[in-house]
């Protein structure tokens, strides 16, 4: 007996060890937080903030997180830590919608692919900025600097601010009158023509940038030898990439409300205007940025939550981290409009006609900024270290959801670590390839329609798929047993479905279609927008991309009822259902309705025994010999089938009797 006992335990420690878990709660927690909290953050809330009216913005701001951001948010953290399964492979709770975990990874990756992009325009900041003097200070570089180009020094209506040095100038106003409005500042004209070199529009592409391939390979490299070693290694790099971002921004804020005109910024921030809460256009931008902040319907929260302990307290998560994220959005408002408060202080010029939002606050409006502030290279290098921390916070995170889904779907990608390893490798080297067409000249011209495509229908779709199978077809009393058995049926608990019952049956569906129908309303070809720019094939594009990410879903759905008997209502209805083996990944917390048979097996017999173990006491008595329930045999031992250990017999106190086909417990 001991020696079966001791083979079945070394299987089951195995079987236990291929799951990988956390560090500690910190980790997770830090992840999620560098997950959710990234570029968009600095660059786009603020924006949206003043161009929503203000301090009045954060009304329907926080509305739309208590509405759709936080249950979305909870329900997919808790998937995820009751299956302890990635993205595609968690659909075995319904198989017809598996291509839901598809279109997660799909969408995931064309974000990972952009965003590292983005990451490698801030590295090429960062190295810039290590001079003397920023070079986006002034329009001496003849390089880059045009005819139009016009510093704090110059007139800006001069047209030959050179005095005559330079002829080609001369020669270009003479041809043409000169046109004060075309003035630009020294940093627009930098990151167009010296960082970019970027074409008048898409069809011409121009060469690739060099500079900028070394940066997205140093930054495709970097999260390389970050996720080498999936969450092991990530748990411990978040330390630094989720709470320097926070340290730097402190230090920022600081500098920034210290400077003249940083008062008229924050107050051009705070100030409400409460007649935009009655425009749609407000309520459209606050549910949009509250759904895409929290990175929720990637799948890179159930990815996330997989790796965690099956009981953790993850209610407390799903309000933590969405406030954190929230807060940080409003806090990062303060430090950018201290700065463009004061930029428009040394123009003379209004607040708004400093403002932008996205690439034009984080490449131009910013570091023209900090241009003006004394020792402006390391304001610049600190400024630039928080946006690529920020960026690769997110994009680790991004990148593992996408490896995870994969590893967990194709078993064969980790039969050994080193498999693993060359996967991972692998990917990260088909992203850097990838990437190469958005560091073109006309590169950012298509990096414009990737984000506008995959943040947008995508995963709008996404969500509102993901719970109508969750909570609709799966059922959410099902899985409201399923959470209550992961985290227990406290009052608190209790009292929290008070909130997500009518949240997840009612108002997140509502509230996603809505978004989904206004957006749809709103929706206008870049063709049409921007025609200089984009021709009319730049839409088929667009359109190709969010097909590409949704088409999955109808796909596998039709496939698999097709392949697996048809299209009778009952075939349907039945591969709509979970399949056996969903429930939680371990033996050890399979209970409830997930407990399987117990049937002893000892080495002196020829087979297991089918007797399955029932009744109303948690404690049974089974003969040795016979495998059956006797009382007062010599010959007898006890096990505690609620937890499948004995309990008495020859000093094996304590030792888990678990067999291949798990734990028994009470039916």
């Amino acid at each position: 007996m001991v020696k079966h006992h001791n083979q079945f335990c070394n299987k089951q420690d195995s079987v236990e060890k291929k799951r990988a878990n956390w560090g500690s709660h910190v980790e997770f927690i830090l992840t999620l937080i560098g997950f959710a909290v990234g570029l968009g953050n600095v660059w786009r809330f603020p924006y949206l903030c003043f161009r929503n009216g203000g301090a009045s913005f954060i009304v329907p701001y926080f509305i739309c997180l208590v509405v759709m951001g936080i249950p979305l948010f909870y329900m997919e953290l808790c998937i995820g830590q009751f299956a302890s399964l990635g993205p595609i492979k968690i659909w075995i709770v319904n198989p017809a919608m598996k291509g839901l975990g598809f279109s997660m990874v799909i969408v995931s990756a064309m974000i990972a692919l952009y965003y590292n992009v983005i990451i490698a325009v801030c590295i090429y900041y960062f190295f810039a900025s290590m001079t003397s003097k920023l070079p986006w200070s002034s329009c001496d570089d003849f390089s880059w600097a045009s005819c139009y180009c016009r510093d704090n020094t110059m007139n800006v209506t001069d047209h030959d601010p050179w005095n005559g040095t330079r002829l080609e100038c001369v020669t270009q106003f003479q041809e043409e009158p000169f046109n004060p409005d075309l003035v630009r500042s020294p940093s627009e004209e930098y990151f167009d023509n010296r960082v970019l070199h970027i074409t008048s529009n898409l069809e011409e592409t121009g060469e690739v940038r060099w500079d900028l391939t070394l940066c997205l390979l140093l930054a495709w490299l970097i999260v390389f030898l970050v996720l080498t070693k999936g969450i092991k290694s990530l748990g411990k790099v978040v330390y630094v990439t989720a709470v320097l971002p926070y340290i730097i921004l402190t230090v920022l804020l600081v500098r920034g409300t210290t400077l003249e005109g940083a008062k008229d910024g924050i107050d051009f921030y705070l100030t409400p205007n409460t007649t935009k809460l009655l425009e749609a256009d407000v309520w459209s931008d606050a549910a949009v940025q509250i759904f895409f902040s929290l990175s929720a319907c990637s799948g890179g929260l159930i990815a996330m939550a997989s790796y965690n302990q099956f009981n953790n307290n993850v209610l407390r998560d799903s309000i933590m981290v969405p406030l954190i994220n929230c807060l940080t959005s409003f806090y990062a408002g303060f430090v950018i409009f201290s700065t463009l408060g004061f930029m428009a202080h040394k123009k003379q010029v209004k607040v708004e006609d400093v403002a932008a939002g996205g690439p034009g606050l984080a490449f131009v409006a910013y570091p023209e900024a900090i241009a003006e502030m004394p020792v402006a290279p390391l304001w610049s290098i600190l400024f630039f270290l928080m946006m690529m921390m920020l960026g690769f916070s997110s994009e680790f995170s991004i990148v593992e959801t996408v490896l995870t889904g994969l590893i967990d779907e194709f078993a064969f990608l980790k039969r050994t670590k080193k498999h693993t390893i060359i996967f991972r490798a692998c990917a990260c080297a088909l992203g850097f390839l990838l990437g190469i067409p958005m560091v073109t000249q006309s590169g950012f011209h298509l990096l414009n329609i990737v984000d506008n495509a995959t943040g947008g229908f995508p995963l709008l779709f996404v969500g509102l798929l993901e719970t109508i199978a969750i909570i609709f077809i799966y059922g959410y009393r099902r899985f409201r047993d399923d959470i209550y058995m992961m985290i227990g049926n406290t009052k608190i608990v209790q009292f929290a479905f008070m909130f997500f019952a009518p949240m997840w049956c009612v108002l997140t569906p509502l509230g996603l279609l809505a978004v989904i129908i206004f957006k749809s309303y709103q929706y206008t070809p870049e063709s049409t927008t921007n025609p200089d720019i984009y021709p009319s094939w730049a839409d088929v594009i667009w359109w190709l991309i969010v097909a590409f990410s949704i088409c999955t879903v109808p796909v596998w759905f039709i496939t698999h009822i097709w392949v697996n008997g048809g299209f009778g209502a009952s075939n349907i209805a039945r591969l709509n259902r979970p399949s056996p083996k969903w429930g939680p990944y371990l033996d050890v917390n399979k209970t409830g309705r997930y407990a399987k048979p117990y049937t002893p097996e000892w080495p002196d017999k020829t087979g297991p025994f089918s007797t399955t173990m029932s009744g109303d006491s948690g404690i049974y008595e089974y003969d040795n010999t016979t495998g059956t329930e006797v009382n007062g045999s010599t010959d007898v031992f006890k096990i505690d089938h609620t937890i499948g250990h004995q309990i008495s017999n020859d000093g094996y106190e304590n030792q888990s009797f678990q067999n291949d086909s798990g734990i028994h417990t009470k039916l």
